[in-house]
Formats: C-alpha cells, structure tokens, sequence
C-alpha cells in the first residue's frame, strides 16, 4: 500500500462544528455561484438554517472575484432565493416564491425576480399560475433569457392554464392521467403539467404603477373559474408575456442542457424524442422569434446534451453519449461544431476523462472544463484544434461552477474537498488558485486526510482517501469505517452535505473512502472492469482497500464497520452477504433484488438495459440473505422513487423471515422515512439520521448500549 499525506492537514480544536450535530446543521453553505458579465463580482447562493432548525433558507450574496473586500447580501426574504444568473447589463435574475404585492394572491409558485445593477429592491417578471423552475438559459448580449416552466397540456394560454389550475385546486382534485412513461422522477409525481421552455424579453422593461380602477377585475381566479365564458384573469400588461418555445411538448422539454446565441436569436436545447418507455436526446435550434425549429444532430442510440455556445456565437460544443449495454459503458465524447450544426468534430479524443461541465474559454479557441480525476475534480483547458488537453489545476480539490472572466482570461469557481466545503476562488491563466470572500467560512475539521491506494488482484491499482481521527496510533488505533460511495458512476472527490464523513472522524472512527471498480476519474477501462458484474471488482477492490488499510498500525483492525447508499447501499448489502469480516454495516436507499428493482425504479429501460438478464440475477444480493451474520441498520425515504421503498421493504421482510428470533426481535434496525426521497434533506430528519447511525455503530463496534434517538420516540 502506498500512502501519502494531503496538503490539506488540519488541526483538532477541543471543540468543532463536526462535534455537534446541531452546530453541523447549522453550518451556512455555499450551493452555487454566476459570475457578472464584467467579471469583477459573483453572487453566491447560500443556504442557511431557519431559526426553528427544520428547513434552510437560501440567499444571495455578492463577492468581489479579485480577492479583496467583504461579502455583501442582496437579497434577504422569508421564501428565499434560488437559480442567480445575471443579464447581458448585470442585473441579476432569480428564482424566488417571495411575496409579489401586485398579485392578486400569495402564491407558493416561484417566479422570476429581477434585482437591477443600477440599485432599487427586486421586482417580479413572472405571474405564471403554476410558477417558473428554472432559469434555463441567459443570452450573453442581449436582454432574452428562457424559462423553464409546468404547464397544464389542455390550456391554450397563460390564462386559460390558470384557471384550470384554479379548478383542479378547488375541486381538490390531484389525479393525474399519465399517456406515457414514466409517472414520476427522483422524489416527485411527474404531470399533469408539461415542461415547456418559454422566452422572455426583458428589453424595455421599465418599472410602472399599476393603476386600480372600478373596472379592474381583480379576482382571484379559483373566484370565477366557473362562470361561462371566462377564460380566466388576463395575464398582467405590465410584465413582459413569456412566447412558449416548445408547444404542446409533452415531456420532450426535459432538457438536458440549454444555452442561447448571445443575440439571443436562437435557442439550443437538448430535447427528448420519446422512444417505448425511455427516450433519447436530440440537439435542436429553436428561433426564440419566430419558434421555427431545426434538428442539428439526432441519431438512433445516441445522445447529444449540455450543449454550450461560444461568445462570439459561431460554434457550438456538445456531449454525445452512444447508448451503453451489458458488453461495457461508453464514452462521454466532447464535440464542436459549427452554430449551425456543419463540421462537427470530436476534441480531446485521448483524453479518458469525463467532462462534467465545459464552458467556451475567453478566445474561443478553446474548451473550460471539469472532470473527475484521480479522485480530484481539476480544471482543463482542451484546445479546438483537436491538441492535448492541458490540466489547469494541481491541488487536491473538486471545481465546480467554473465561469470565465472574458477581460482578463481567467476564471471563477466554487472549489471543495473532505476538509473543505465549497467556497469561491479565482483561477489565473497559469492555474494559481486565490481564496475569495465568502460568507459561509470554511469550518475547522477535525483530523487529516491521507490518500491510499492498492493493488487489486487483476493488478489495477485501487486508491482512495482516509480521514483519521486526531490520537489515532500505533498505541490508539482508531476503528474503522469503509463508507462506500453511491452513483456507480461516481468517485469520492468533493465535499457532501450529505453525507459528512467528519462527523464520523470527531466521534473517533477513522473513514475510508474508497473508489473501486466503476468509479470516475480513472479511465473507461477502470469503469469496465466493474460493468455487468456489481458483484465482482466493485466488492474485491473494496476488500483490497479495506485489507490494506487495516495493515496500517493507526488502525484497529478488530473494529470495523460498513455503510454506503444508493449503490454503495447495494454494495453494502453485497458485503452483508459475502463476509462476516465488519460488525456494523449501514445501508441507506439500497437496492436488494435487482430484478423488482429493475422495473419499479423511475428508469427502467436504463437499468433493464446495462444488464444481461443472467447478471442481473447473479449480482443481486438478496439471493444471499441466508448467509448475513452482521448486524444491519437499513434507511430508506417513501419518497425515493429512483430506488423504491420496496428495496428495503423486501430486504427488512426477508432478515425478519431468515433471521429474526422465535418472539420476533432481531438485532437488525429500520429507520424509515414517510416524507424523504433519495437523501434525507431536512436538518432534524439529518440529525436524527446520523443519531441513530452512530448509536448503531457504537452498539457493535464499541460494544455500547443501544440508545435510541430521543425523537424516535
């Protein structure tokens, strides 16, 4: 085993954030970053806790991007602020459900917000009855930017939509009639509205005082949704009318990915064509004038996403993703061409890795990407003229949110690590990295962190990081926790809020994050050797790891746990049943039986498809039930529809059938979630989360009490 030490070293006060649960809840955290079209200030969106701890807020701030000054809040309100984006003039946009005094009600919809640069409050651009979801493109030099936004599919207008809204809402009825699949995603019912993108022209607006005469029809529209005739309230005169872009579109406006010409004259969207029950991505210009729309690359099995548009607005950068199947994944390619969709060519063809965001650089000349790497998330710069990529950044951080300062060429970004959550910095051309303000200070970390690595029995090499407790040697070794990361396709690289491996390191336990087999940053073939067969490497290179790293004399070897979720929720119930070597293990959102899984997750032309049917039943743990002999805390939230409550639901039935006692006890645990999805998002349902995990892992660890969590009654 190879081990080296971390720039990143730091020292344990007596006290930290990571040693309460509530003061790590209460930690401000910095989720997104724009930077302003003359480089010199970005507005962070940052996340804070709400005075009774159940929720968080969320809020914008500016920062100088040259280093100096001090953080300044712009926008401060009960609802809270999201999707900052400035326009071509520097006032920003947002997203925001905030109180809209010229409304006729207070709606729980976002709308669109305009905060302008010249000075004054926010003013509202949207009255959409069912409110807008994102911002999903901003032209560069001219006042359009499009919406993504719901729209009931019977309506024929803003108005009409409205008040069958009104009707639906008044009747109290939620049903939906579904004519397609799939009926939900991620956390969340699917219809009966439709995403639609809409275009809004923001020149001209000027702020008017909206007169009240006798005349004016004021009502509310669930007042008068049934009165013949009424096509429901007019949308307002005084905001400019969004032009529906894609008409009539069923779910083809799940884009993935849109960017406007900076004119604003042509809108790039990746579409999605409709297939069976699965679909594929299609790029399309759309000219936000007219709506003439024109195909520029669609190909059967292929598809093309997160198109991107140069500043001059002649060239256009894409992904192209051929359809991966049981006999091995495919590549991500990188591809340009021009604005019309002529010359396309595929760049940084060499290059084995994934691009996880790419922007044009200051010259055009040139792509801004990111990608994992090395258990890293570097900066790049990848050359149109079809040259080698070249690394920008160095340092033992994951970049995200990467925006070029076209004046000066260099660039602005949110950048963390597991010592570090995200926080702003700049980047010179030559690749050096200065800290910028921030409200959200980066908290002080308990412990170091280590980088390790092995050799799998195939002779790859398995590497990862570990997170070690302050104390922990040769004469107090710590124990250990395998966290295995969820995805696959993913790699412990950036910093959770989610999942927060320090919170285990101030309790004493020392973490191991490990990248095994189908893990990003390491080249297709790394991810092949894990392809059709989870059960395979994936869980050889974690023992691998795990065996080195226990080697370490820092390291207990006679107290180690597990735990992962998602994937590494389907791993750890792999592990569960494979070996007795661990006294704990954790699975969270796990997938079980990979063939009910298979048809009731929200994708189920993907999963069905990267599988063969003999893998799928051979690489799924619940064959091996009767064979787990370590105890299991099983989590899971109703609202997962990525991996279904019937996951753990089955798993929890069949450890009660093959392992529970005569009277029914058994040393087994389900925390059960009615109101979360994937994750457990809110702040107490977080702390109770890991309360009930670490008495878990102290009761067969540690050889504690079982204690169970005050709020769990």
């Amino acid at each position: 085993m190879k081990i080296r030490e971390v720039g990143v070293s730091v020292e344990r006060m007596a006290s930290t954030p990571f040693t309460s649960l509530d003061d790590y809840i209460g930690l401000p955290r910095v989720e997104a970053l724009a930077l302003s079209p003359d480089g010199t200030r970005a507005v962070l969106t940052v996340a804070t806790l709400k005075k009774d701890a159940t929720a968080y807020e969320r809020s914008l701030w500016s920062v100088p991007t040259d280093g100096s000054g001090s953080p300044t809040r712009l926008t401060r309100s009960a609802k809270g602020e999201s999707s900052a984006a400035f326009t071509s003039s520097g006032d920003v946009l947002f997203v925001s459900a905030r109180p809209d005094a010229e409304a006729d009600d207070d709606q729980d919809a976002g709308q669109l917000w305009l905060l302008p640069a010249a000075g004054g409050e926010a003013r509202p651009i949207t009255r959409l009855a069912g409110g807008v979801a994102a911002i999903a493109a901003v032209a560069e030099a001219s006042d359009r930017v499009v919406l993504s936004a719901e729209l009931l599919p019977a309506a024929e207008s803003l108005e009409a939509e409205a008040k069958l809204r009104a009707l639906r809402k008044k009747k109290k009825v939620a049903a939906i009639l579904h004519e397609s699949y799939p009926v939900r995603f991620w956390d969340h019912d699917l219809g009966p509205a439709e995403p639609h993108l809409l275009g809004l022209d923001l020149s001209g607006l000027v702020d008017t005082i909206a007169a009240v005469t006798a005349e004016s029809d004021d009502r509310a529209p669930d007042e008068a949704v049934e009165e013949g005739g009424d096509a429901g309230t007019p949308y307002p005169a005084t905001l400019p009318r969004p032009a529906d872009l894609t008409p009539h579109p069923g779910r083809s406006a799940d884009i993935a990915g849109a960017a406007l010409t900076p004119d604003g004259r042509t809108l790039v969207a990746s579409l999605r064509v409709a297939e069976t029950r699965d679909g594929r991505f299609v790029l399309v210009a759309i000219d936000t004038t007219t709506g003439e729309r024109t195909t520029l690359f669609d190909e059967p099995e292929v598809d093309f996403e997160s198109p991107t548009i140069s500043h001059d607005g002649t060239r256009l950068a894409f992904l192209r993703v051929e359809r991966s199947s049981p006999t091995g994944p495919t590549d991500l390619e990188l591809w340009v061409a021009g604005i019309d969709g002529a010359d396309p060519q595929r760049i940084g063809g060499g290059w084995d890795r994934w691009a996880s965001s790419f922007v044009f650089d200051a010259g055009d000349v040139a792509l801004i990407a990111t990608a994992d790497s090395d258990g890293r998330g570097p900066v790049y710069r990848i050359p149109l003229d079809g040259s080698t990529p070249e690394q920008l950044t160095a340092d033992d951080y994951t970049y995200t949110h990467v925006a070029v300062d076209r004046a000066s060429g260099d660039l602005v970004a949110l950048r963390s690590n597991w010592v570090s959550p995200s926080h702003p910095v700049r980047i010179s051309r030559d690749g050096g990295v200065t800290a910028l303000v921030t409200p959200a200070a980066i908290p002080q970390a308990p412990g170091t962190i280590t980088e390790v690595e092995t050799t799998a029995e195939d002779g790859a090499r398995v590497r990862g990081w570990l997170l070690l407790p302050d104390g922990a040697s040769d004469a107090a070794p710590a124990p250990l926790l395998l966290w295995i990361h969820g995805g696959p396709l993913n790699s412990w690289n950036a910093w959770s809020w989610r999942w927060a491996p320090l919170l285990a390191v101030a309790r004493g336990y020392a973490v191991l994050l490990p990248d095994p087999a189908l893990s990003t940053g390491y080249g297709l073939e790394f991810i092949a050797r894990g392809w059709n067969s989870w059960g395979g490497k994936p869980y050889t290179d974690l023992m691998a790891i795990t065996d080195a790293v226990i080697a370490r004399d820092d390291i207990d070897e006679t107290r180690t746990a597990a735990m992962g979720g998602s994937f590494g929720g389907y791993m750890a119930n792999w592990v569960a049943g494979h070996t007795d070597r661990f006294r704990a293990i954790v699975t969270h959102a796990s997938l079980w039986a990979l063939d009910q899984f298979s048809g009731t997750t929200d994708s189920s032309d993907y999963w069905q498809r990267i599988f063969t049917p003999e893998a799928m039943i051979e690489h799924s743990p619940h064959r091996f039930v009767q064979d787990i002999r370590t105890p299991l805390l099983v989590i899971h939230g109703d609202r997962d529809y990525r991996v279904p409550i019937g996951e753990s639901l089955r798993l929890w039935s069949e450890l009660a059938e093959h392992h529970a006692e005569p009277d029914g006890s058994t040393m087994h645990r389900f925390l059960f979630y009615p109101d979360e999805n994937h994750w457990v998002l809110k702040p107490q349902h977080a702390v109770v989360w890991y309360q009930t995990v670490f008495a878990f892992l102290d009761q067969h660890v540690h050889g504690s009490d079982w204690k169970r969590p005050e709020l769990l009654g």
